[in-house]
């Protein structure tokens, strides 16, 4: 099956926001992709893109869900929207798994927080493996998929093909445009996404804002640890993958001993 990544531009506002993800999700639903993924935060936007953030509220993001909702039910495409949602114990950082018909399927909280979003967002307590046309998969956000390999290991573990990973590293102010795609001057995100993928026989699909200067690339990675595709460095975009579930056996993650380890 094919799946998309999208590369977007950090949005101005969270109608600029939507109004760049319509684009993005009509190019991937003509390239008959059955589900695309976005960035960490992408609504309202990621915090300190924007100078001026504007207020938000449980309704806002509300009626924000319900625009991606209408655009995955017109396009007939499964949409992973990582976005702010309030909860009773503060503001998550999640991602919205919504089916192409339009509905909810629920969302994967972050739960491994870095230590400087401790005044942004609450962490989140659970792990979801969703389901869109046969392909199983699980979500991991950022930090926690690039220095918590047990986030995609449990996914790998209960039946997940791949794991879809919104994040955001980079900068649009100053930085280096990387070049070539793993290197070994480059900063180490990229191998970890492709170690996400090979310790546990699974793909593993990366979505990174199109910044000036990013420190990894939207990319998608084998079960073998190739990288497939990859958004070109300081672009914007959709990048396509064709996936075959079937070489997705989690056989490495299987062989894990958990009884081995007291934590």
């Amino acid at each position: 099956m094919k799946i998309a990544i999208a590369t977007p531009p950090f949005p101005k506002s969270i109608n600029d926001g939507l109004q760049q993800a319509e684009k993005l999700i009509k190019d991937a639903a003509s390239q008959q992709a059955e589900v695309i993924c976005f960035p960490e935060s992408y609504i309202p936007a990621y915090p300190g893109m924007i100078a001026d953030p504007e207020p938000t509220s449980p309704a806002i993001l509300r009626s924000a869900l319900d625009e991606v909702c209408r655009m995955a039910a017109e396009n007939n495409i499964a949409v992973i929207m990582p976005m702010d949602w309030y909860s009773e114990d503060g503001l998550l950082n999640i991602a919205h798994v919504i089916s192409k018909t339009g509905n909810v399927l629920g969302y994967q909280t972050k739960n491994q927080l870095d230590p400087s979003e401790d005044a942004i967002w609450v962490p989140g307590t659970q792990r979801s493996i969703f389901e869109v046309n046969g392909l199983k998969f699980g979500i991991t956000i950022c930090h926690e998929g690039f220095r918590y390999p047990e986030s995609v290991r449990w996914a790998a573990r209960n039946g997940a093909h791949i794991v879809f990973h919104p994040h955001f590293s980079g900068s649009n102010t100053d930085g280096v445009l990387l070049t070539e795609w793993g290197s070994m001057a480059n900063p180490y995100y990229e191998k970890a996404m492709m170690m996400r993928a090979l310790e546990n026989t699974i793909y593993f699909a990366s979505s990174n804002y199109g910044s000036l200067y990013p420190e990894s690339a939207s990319s998608v990675i084998a079960p073998d640890g190739t990288c497939v595709v990859y958004q070109a460095y300081g672009t914007t975009g959709v990048i396509i993958a064709d996936i075959d579930p079937q070489k997705a056996t989690g056989y490495l993650a299987k062989r894990f001993k958990p009884q081995l380890y007291n934590y």
